[in-house]
């Protein structure tokens, strides 16, 4: 959030706390929490701090979203995951204010958090990569202590997108062609080329776009987008690039492919070896190659056929649905969809039976919680530090209570990961029915829409070849 001028600072600030400490959206304000400042005052408690540092400019505050897949998590376990992601990434340094929003399909959270830091009045500052470096893996973590939905970090320095969406722009932009043959390639370029220009000119005879900046990239005849060559792999980087056409040739690629084979004690064989290229030689082919007198391979035409392999891919898929279920007519597919409606359904039923199970324990996992928090405190007045008398009281009357109730701290915490685990376990059962069941929907829509006017010409067009076959 930005500084909106000398007239009123932290008017962004302000308008983003009001929006998410809506009423109407938080269950009644039943669903905001704070750290390091309280909800009613957190606006006044954050300038004041800034007023303090004598930083009240400039960059005012931050706001993060931590949205969750649909219908995957009830609002109090949100809420839940949300405090404790905020008290690992901020609780030592900022002001936050926290809340959950469920007026929405998806249920998310909203954390707007103070630029200044309470302690030592130095400003947040977000790097680019923290994102994957430090934000996520603590979301990840957490939702995996609860069985939800995770999003991978490619190797904490790139922000890489949802599985489910990697898999479809993989899927639509035909990755899966375009790697090893772009990989191909460059090799063959490399081995040619005499320097790094003329692996740019060998590039461009083959149908390449090249953009050279902070990073080389390159576009073959087909595809969308640029791809960074250091994206398919370490030995693609323009520097690791370099290197390879100053030291690699034919006899290289040999020795690298030589497979070690059992020794042989006699042999008495004469062997002869093929005589290797000298430099000269290697230029020398390089040049006529370059120049058109050999014959240069055509360039690869794999990606026209890519909506094809994705065709591929889908009939494949849909076949071994109907291998799985032995569906064998329209009514069988109806009956196995029936089926798998109503499996969905009790995997439902029994991830909120499980759920809710879990909820009835709720008061002693929640003080069970904080005398978790107060162990510190406790071990620290069992040594001698009277100071944390207070937590000491308020740790010796929680165990009272979670005694009087039957329970002890090792109980209680055995008894919440066997509720987490059987509600993870539930939770994947219930997402495997939904894709099988996703699956069988679109083979019976494909069954009962229309032929289309191509595909309607086809079979036209194949009933008549068939009649002018002669009979035999």
């Amino acid at each position: 959030m930005k500084d909106s001028g000398n007239s009123f600072h932290a008017r962004h600030l302000k308008r983003a706390l009001d929006y998410v400490m809506n009423p109407e959206k938080t269950q009644r304000g039943r669903l905001v929490g704070a750290i390091n400042c309280q909800t009613d005052m957190a606006f006044e408690q954050m300038m004041d701090t800034k007023k303090q540092f004598g930083k009240t400019d400039k960059r005012q505050g931050y706001h993060i979203i931590l949205s969750f897949k649909e219908d995957e998590v009830e609002p109090d376990r949100a809420f839940e995951i949300t405090q404790k992601f905020v008290a690992e990434y901020l609780g030592d340094a900022y002001e936050a204010v926290f809340v959950v929003h469920d007026n929405t399909d998806h249920v998310h959270s909203h954390i707007v958090f103070n630029s200044v830091s309470f302690v030592d009045g130095k400003k947040y500052r977000y790097e680019k990569g923290d994102w994957a470096k430090y934000i996520q893996p603590i979301t990840n973590k957490l939702c995996q202590e609860y069985g939800l939905s995770i999003i991978d970090v490619e190797d904490g320095s790139k922000e890489k997108q949802h599985e489910n969406y990697k898999d479809w722009s993989e899927y639509r932009e035909g990755s899966f062609v375009w790697a090893d043959m772009i990989k191909r390639d460059l090799d063959a370029c490399i081995l040619q080329a005499n320097d790094f220009s003329g692996f740019l000119e060998l590039l461009s005879e083959k149908g390449y776009e090249v953009k050279q900046g902070k990073y080389l990239a390159v576009r073959p005849q087909g595809m969308t987008r640029f791809r960074r060559c250091k994206t398919l792999g370490e030995n693609y980087s323009q520097e690791a690039i370099v290197e390879r056409i100053a030291k690699e040739d034919l006899s290289f690629y040999q020795s690298q492919n030589e497979e070690k084979q059992a020794a042989i004690v006699k042999c008495y064989v004469k062997r002869y070896h093929r005589a290797k290229m000298s430099g000269l030689q290697k230029r020398y082919y390089a040049k006529l190659y370059r120049i058109g007198k050999l014959k240069k391979k055509p360039y690869s035409q794999v990606w026209k056929y890519r909506d094809d392999i994705r065709k591929m891919h889908k009939l494949q898929e849909q076949y071994l649905f109907l291998v799985r279920h032995k569906i064998e007519s329209a009514e069988e597919l109806v009956s196995v969809l029936d089926n798998l409606t109503d499996k969905k359904k009790e995997a439902s039923k029994e991830k909120s039976k499980t759920y809710k199970a879990k909820e009835r324990f709720k008061d002693i996992f929640d003080k069970a919680e904080q005398i978790r928090e107060l162990d510190d405190a406790e071990s620290c007045y069992q040594s001698g530090d009277t100071f944390f008398e207070d937590e000491h009281n308020a740790w010796e009357r929680l165990n009272t209570e979670l005694l009087a109730q039957g329970y002890s701290v090792e109980e209680v915490e055995s008894l919440r990961k066997k509720y987490e685990s059987k509600y993870a376990q539930d939770c994947k059962a219930e997402r495997a029915v939904s894709k099988e069941l996703s699956l069988g929907r679109s083979i019976w829509k494909e069954l009962t829409v229309p032929a289309s006017a191509e595909e309607k010409q086809y079979d036209k067009e194949t009933i008549r070849d068939r009649k002018e076959q002669p009979v035999r």
